[in-house]
C-alpha cells in the first residue's frame, strides 16, 4: 500500500490498516473533507497510528483507492470469468461488483491516478470484461456485429443505475439487481419471443 512500510505487516498491523481504510470509506463517503482525526476517532486508534500507517492524507486516499480496487478485482474473479458458462459469469460478476461497490462507492468514485496500481487494477476489470462479453458474443448471447466496447459502457452504466438506486428498488438484493441488469443488457427492452 502506498505510504506503508515495504515489508509485509503483521497480523494486528493489517487488522489496523483494514481497519483505518473501512473507517475512511465510512467517514469520508458523508464528509470528503473529514480529517484524519475523524478517520482516526471512527477506527477507533489514535491519530498517531494513521500516521504511522500512512504518511499523510494523500497516502491513506490512495490507500483506499487501491484497496476498494483490489477488492473489486477480487469480486471479477470470484465470478469465475474465464471457467463459468458466459451467462453465469455475467450475473455473478454483477452480483459480486454490485456488493462491493456499494460498500466501496467513495474509494471506488475516486478518479484513480494514471500509472498507480488502482488505475491499472481498473484497466485490468476493463479486459477482463471486454473478455467476458466476448465469450458471450462467442456463445451466441450477444449478436456477432455488436459493439462491445459500447456493449462494455452500457452494462457499467446500468450498474452505476443500480448504485444509485430509486425508491422503488429499496430492499431489492443484488441476485435480483444483478438478473435485471443482465436482463436488460442481454434483451433490452424489446419484446420476448
Amino acid at each position: 500500500m502506498s505510504g506503508t512500510a515495504e515489508r509485509p505487516l503483521r497480523a494486528d498491523a493489517e487488522r489496523s490498516v483494514r481497519a483505518i481504510l473501512e473507517a475512511a470509506e465510512r467517514v469520508l463517503a458523508v464528509d470528503p473533507s473529514a480529517s484524519m482525526e475523524q478517520i482516526a476517532a471512527a477506527a477507533g486508534v489514535a491519530r498517531t497510528t494513521i500516521h504511522r500507517r500512512f504518511a499523510h492524507r494523500q497516502a491513506m486516499i490512495d490507500a483506499l483507492a487501491t484497496s476498494a480496487a483490489r477488492q473489486l478485482v477480487q469480486a471479477v474473479d470470484d465470478g469465475r470469468p474465464d471457467t463459468a458458462p458466459p451467462l453465469v459469469a455475467l450475473h455473478r460478476i454483477t452480483a459480486n461488483v454490485l456488493e462491493v461497490k456499494s460498500a466501496w462507492a467513495f474509494a471506488l468514485g475516486l478518479p484513480a491516478d494514471p500509472g498507480s496500481e488502482a488505475a491499472a487494477l481498473h484497466q485490468a476489470i476493463a479486459r477482463q470484461c471486454i473478455a467476458v462479453l466476448e465469450r458471450a458474443r462467442a456463445d451466441k448471447l450477444i449478436d456477432e456485429a455488436a459493439d462491445l466496447q459500447w456493449i462494455q459502457r452500457v452494462y457499467y452504466a446500468l450498474l452505476g443505475e443500480s448504485l444509485r438506486g430509486h425508491p422503488d428498488d429499496a430492499g431489492l438484493d443484488t441476485d435480483t439487481l444483478a438478473a435485471r441488469i443482465i436482463e436488460t443488457l442481454l434483451h433490452g427492452a424489446g419484446p420476448r419471443a
